[in-house]
């Protein structure tokens, strides 16, 4: 077992942060809203919250963690490779939507992907203001060729 057992750029995400988003969709619609992003007991996973005040966009709850295997292994240590272990961040929302996608964050930015065929999806979220901000436009590719701007989002942290 590593004795770092997260990724320590992924605590910049640890706080209150308040959302403004739009959306391709919705010319002229600011979405507002909040996340909320701690640490489940133990630190190697993170726990985000969203809510929007739009009714439709929906909340959602998220986990990042390393999730390359099962950590129930005998005698409860992780594997040597745990470092090497995919970041992941799984996604639930209130409209049922569950996905999985890859993340990393650095100095820079907090990037996530997913490449599924018909609907792929990234983001790069560059930090700004020490941090307190992160502002990013997803793009979303549905035929498997073409990439289009989709949520614009901007992330303040709550003081």
């Amino acid at each position: 077992m590593t004795s770092d057992p997260h990724p320590a750029a992924l605590g910049r995400l640890v706080g209150r942060w308040t959302t403004e988003a739009t959306h391709p969709a919705m010319p002229g619609v600011v979405v507002r809203g909040t996340v909320d992003v701690e640490w489940l007991e133990g630190e190697r996973f993170l726990l985000l919250r969203s809510r929007t005040d739009h009714p439709d966009f929906p909340d959602a709850l998220s986990v990042i963690g390393r999730m390359g295997h099962d950590r129930a292994a005998p005698g409860g240590a992780a594997p040597a490779d745990d470092d090497a272990a995919a970041l992941r961040l799984h996604y639930y929302d209130s409209r049922g939507v569950f996905r999985v996608y890859e993340t990393s964050v650095d100095d820079v930015a907090w990037r996530w992907w997913r490449n599924a065929p018909g609907f792929s999806q990234r983001i790069t979220g560059r930090f700004a203001d020490g941090g307190d901000t992160i502002e990013g436009t997803s793009e979303v590719c549905e035929d498997d060729v073409h990439w289009q701007d989709d949520l614009r989002i901007t992330y303040r942290r709550r003081r």
